[in-house]
């Protein structure tokens, strides 16, 4: 028999956050352990349910019993079976262990030779006998937080658990799992239910809890209806709503029958930056903030009720007075921070320690200064207006409302500078210099922000590189990676010496503090975080060949990968790269070091020829190349192809004669040279 198999854990309110991994995960173990029991078939799919009080899974098509397995032991070799016309012990044991005599062991070939074997058919358990281990085994691999322990049970779950459905089709499974005993019933909706509902089989689950449970056991389901609800209450209103995914995720792990309702706050308040009052909605409150169509905030919101009452007034006055309280806290810090200069902020940043080993905050921003203004210099910008801006960027971390809320870091000291008057430049690069902020972020706009920008990651990758605390593995607690990439992505618009940069930054730090060799770690993990941003768009032995050349000014790097990526389709490009994978072996076995060209020394016409070629060809690729025109560069190359395969056919690099054999090998040198004049052709795929 096969039917749908359905398990429930009925538990307490589970943590919002982690919901949708802990339902994928239920589901995931329990369908696997049941395809490598062969109780389902290895294509069938599982649905899972999430709730904030259930995890569930639904499995179509389901035996009651295994199939049948038939079993093949392999045992010893033929040849070494038998001793003498006697059986060997290794022969002997092996019969004894499958509980039968050697004269019933079979013969049967592995592939490489006869082997004794012995075959069994073992009877199908049944799925009574194993699924509370199954049910078990996925509760263990859960992704929970956090266990903990209820009532006087040794039993230990994220949260404390008061049910256990196992039904296949219309039969319960019988066994106990966290000490519960399996059974039929569940429970509703905490409020709009009747408390206990009966589920009379596996494939009515959904519909039975949605009927008499009022419950929307779908997460997905859930989630879908909650955004359509939002979005009818939103064009009601002519707005949008202001709220990332993670919110939609994290309100329909909080609520089983959503109810959209419609709240407003005093128009007051909107006085204070509306990044302030956004963040104090969304992640206080878990509401849904509204924008007009410019894109200014409204002092109307939108929140997400688990309850339905006939009366929503009283659900509404009871979210919006808490709102007024939390608003009225932002508003209160937004005002005594107004009424000190930003400036004035900066002699407190000396208390807040920024790493013991490079010192506090004030000190970095010291740092920040000169780095800023030198990276300005360097872009053509206003130096004393990236100092200033640099001077400021981590004045608001000492703010009241930063303090309170970390995230408006940048945010809040942008007001506050535009609020005491300073450049507009200075306020938008106090904002600017934290982006990008992760994968995808806009970059800093002009180059003020740009500058700041660069000098706050770089400090912050070259500080703590120097000191020794290296990204290893998964375990990255500065940033790093994220800093690196983020200069990457600048560096790849802004025509930037990134070489001398990273010795500008690596300088503005104390004499002794950091490691000697930095700034060249450092490029070398840079080059690794360009590569992996450049891999979504460009092949990989591309990639390579440019990398190698370890190019200063990334801004240059995207033009050159493109000249590499037409000169890969022209019909010499394959010779071209493969000699010069042969001159590059030949060079690192060179003996001495490589001499200047000596025309009197060649032998053959074949070195002559090739060297006219070279000689004639490379003031034009250095053109080409000192005009950044690195597609012509690379093409010029096509013409070398007939003198280099006449050298290779008919020169034999290693001659007997030292005097030859080196001026060779410093023809082949001044060829690679040529050759990697734009990339390193070598590492092209053939």
């Amino acid at each position: 028999m096969n039917a749908t198999l359905l398990i429930e854990l009925l538990t307490e309110e589970l943590p919002p956050k982690a919901l949708p991994r802990l339902a994928a995960s239920f589901a995931q173990t329990i369908t696997e352990e049941l395809k490598k029991m062969q109780f389902i078939a290895a294509d069938a799919e599982a649905v899972a349910y999430a709730s904030p009080r259930r995890l569930a899974v639904q499995l179509p098509q389901v035996l009651s019993v295994q199939p049948d397995q038939s079993i093949t032991r392999q045992g010893p070799a033929v040849a070494a079976g038998m001793k003498d016309g006697q059986p060997t012990p290794a022969l002997a044991g092996f019969a004894r262990s499958c509980g039968v005599e050697v004269s019933d062991l079979a013969v049967v070939t592995n592939g490489k030779q006869d082997v004794y074997a012995y075959s069994s058919t073992k009877t199908g358990e049944a799925l009574s006998a194993r699924l509370a281990d199954v049910v078990a085994l996925a509760l263990k691999k859960l992704p929970a937080p956090k266990l903990m322990r209820w009532g006087n049970l040794d039993v230990q779950f994220v949260r404390p658990v008061h049910g256990l459905i196992m039904l296949h089709g219309e039969t319960v499974i019988d066994g106990e799992v966290l000490g519960l005993k399996s059974g039929k019933t569940t429970r509703g909706h905490r409020f709009l239910s009747q408390g206990e509902v009966s589920v009379a089989n596996a494939d009515a689950y959904a519909r039975t809890l949605h009927e008499d449970g009022k419950v929307i056991a779908s997460f997905a389901a859930r989630r879908e209806l909650i955004g359509h609800k939002l979005n009818e209450a939103a064009a009601r209103l002519n707005a949008t709503i202001a709220a990332p995914d993670a919110l939609f995720d994290e309100v329909t792990s909080l609520v089983e029958w959503p109810v959209v309702m419609e709240a407003g706050f005093e128009a007051e308040f909107l006085q204070v930056p509306q990044e302030c009052l956004i963040l104090t909605m969304q992640q206080n409150q878990k509401y849904f903030p509204l924008l007009d169509k410019s894109g200014k905030l409204m002092n109307r919101f939108l929140l997400v009720s688990n309850i339905d009452p006939q009366d929503p007034s009283f659900v509404i006055g009871g979210n919006e007075r808490v709102l007024r309280a939390r608003l009225s806290d932002a508003k209160f810090f937004f005002e005594q921070d107004q009424k000190v200069r930003l400036d004035s902020r900066l002699p407190r940043l000396a208390n807040v320690v920024y790493h013991n080993k490079i010192g506090s905050q004030l000190e970095r921003v010291e740092r920040l200064q000169s780095i800023a203004g030198a990276i300005a210099h360097e872009l053509g910008a206003d130096a004393a207006l990236a100092a200033r801006a640099a001077y400021l960027a981590k004045a608001d971390l000492v703010s009241d409302m930063v303090g309170e809320f970390p995230e408006l870091q940048g945010i809040m000291g942008m007001y506050y500078a535009q609020h005491d008057g300073e450049h507009p430049e200075v306020s938008a690069a106090i904002e600017g210099h934290y982006h990008p902020r992760f994968a995808g972020d806009t970059l800093p706009q002009g180059k003020i922000a740009t500058a700041v920008a660069l000098a706050d990651k770089l400090e912050t990758i070259i500080g703590i590189w120097g000191i020794g605390l290296v990204p290893t593995g998964d375990k990255d607690p500065f940033a790093l990676r994220r800093a690196a990439l983020g200069v990457v992505r600048m560096a790849l618009e802004a025509d930037l010496d990134l070489k001398a940069l990273l010795v500008i930054v690596a300088a503005a730090f104390p004499a002794d503090k950091l490691s000697v060799k930095v700034a060249d770690e450092v490029y070398g993990f840079m080059m690794d975080r360009l590569k992996n941003f450049l891999a979504a768009d460009c092949k990989g032995d591309e990639i390579d060949a440019v990398l190698a050349q370890a190019p200063s000014r990334l801004s240059e790097v995207r033009a050159v990968l493109a000249a590499v990526a037409q000169f890969k389709a022209l019909p010499e490009a394959a010779a071209l790269a493969a000699a010069n994978k042969r001159v590059k072996n030949i060079l690192k076995k060179a003996e001495g070091g490589i001499t200047a060209v000596n025309p009197a020394l060649f032998a053959e016409d074949a070195e002559r020829a090739l060297f006219d070629a070279v000689e004639t060809l490379a003031p034009a690729v250095d053109a080409k190349f000192a005009a950044h025109d690195f597609a012509a560069a690379l093409a010029q190359l096509s013409s070398l192809k007939a003198p280099v395969d006449a050298f290779f056919d008919g020169v034999m690099v290693m001659a007997e004669d030292a005097a030859v054999r080196a001026n060779r090998i410093a023809l082949l040198a001044r060829l690679a040279e040529l050759f990697n004049r734009v990339a390193d052709i070598s590492l092209l795929a053939e």
